[in-house]
């Protein structure tokens, strides 16, 4: 059964100032959306805000995944049943190392009994060997999973730390905030990349993104415009091209 996540007139509020303001969307497993719209439209928030960070006040609507509403979960809970988000702005952790803290996310993810998937933790020898071939998939050198999580790592490697992640996890739902932030060109296009080799049938991936450059190598079937709060206008690919040459104006006068 295909897994959907829903969002129904979705009101936000971050220390009492409304940021979503009755925002709507549906994702499938199996589909690319991609989200854009200018700073300070609602984002961030939404991404936030799927994920249960607990600063982001659900003041109305709903969102609901596999049929269950995410509303009461915590986000361990969320992840659990198979939400992941990807940070814009990941943190460093020293001392621990990328593979350790792969571990640990895995089997919370996979064993703990929250989980309700009935799978049980990882024998170490089996995630080895699901590490190591997530990170051919992705291209990676295996001497990167030994590095602190983060610490000293590039723009570029940081983003492809959370791919990895989130190959490892195998969610049904992927966020990406802002991937392409602080990217040059040739980071972008690796992490494109990696991203396309987890994309298909089972797992539905939401780009929110400023710029339609990411999107030249993930390509969404469906394209949405966020300003203030809300998605404004829905479309295809072409809807990202016509954002890149005229700007968001003719929404922002709406």
């Amino acid at each position: 059964m295909t897994a959907t996540l829903t969002i129904k007139d979705l009101r936000v509020q971050v220390e009492g100032k409304e940021i979503l303001k009755g925002l709507n969307l549906e994702i499938n497993q199996g589909e690319v959306h991609a989200i854009m719209g200018p700073n300070g439209s609602g984002k961030s928030t939404l991404a936030y805000t799927l994920m249960g960070h607990p600063k982001y006040q659900v003041t109305g609507g709903s969102i609901e995944f596999k049929g269950q509403s995410l509303l009461e979960l915590s986000p361990d809970e969320r992840a659990r049943l198979g939400i992941f988000l990807a940070f814009q702005y990941p943190v460093a952790i020293p001392g621990l190392s990328l593979a350790n803290f792969l571990r640990s996310a895995v089997d919370a993810v996979r064993g703990a009994p929250a989980n309700g998937n009935g799978k049980p933790a990882l024998p170490v020898a089996e995630f080895r060997r699901l590490l190591n071939e997530k990170m051919e998939l992705l291209q990676m050198d295996k001497t990167f999973a030994r590095r602190y999580l983060n610490e000293g790592f590039s723009g570029g490697e940081k983003k492809r730390a959370e791919i990895l992640q989130m190959a490892m996890l195998e969610p049904e739902i992927a966020i990406l905030d802002e991937t392409d932030s602080g990217l040059d060109i040739d980071a972008l296009r690796v992490v494109s990349q990696g991203v396309n080799a987890l994309a298909g049938p089972n797992i539905g991936i939401l780009v929110i993104t400023h710029y339609q450059r990411i999107l030249n190598y993930i390509k969404p079937q469906f394209v949405h415009v966020m300003v203030q709060g809300q998605i404004v206008a829905s479309g295809g690919p072409e809807l990202a091209l016509q954002l890149e040459a005229e700007g968001y104006d003719r929404y922002l006068k709406k």
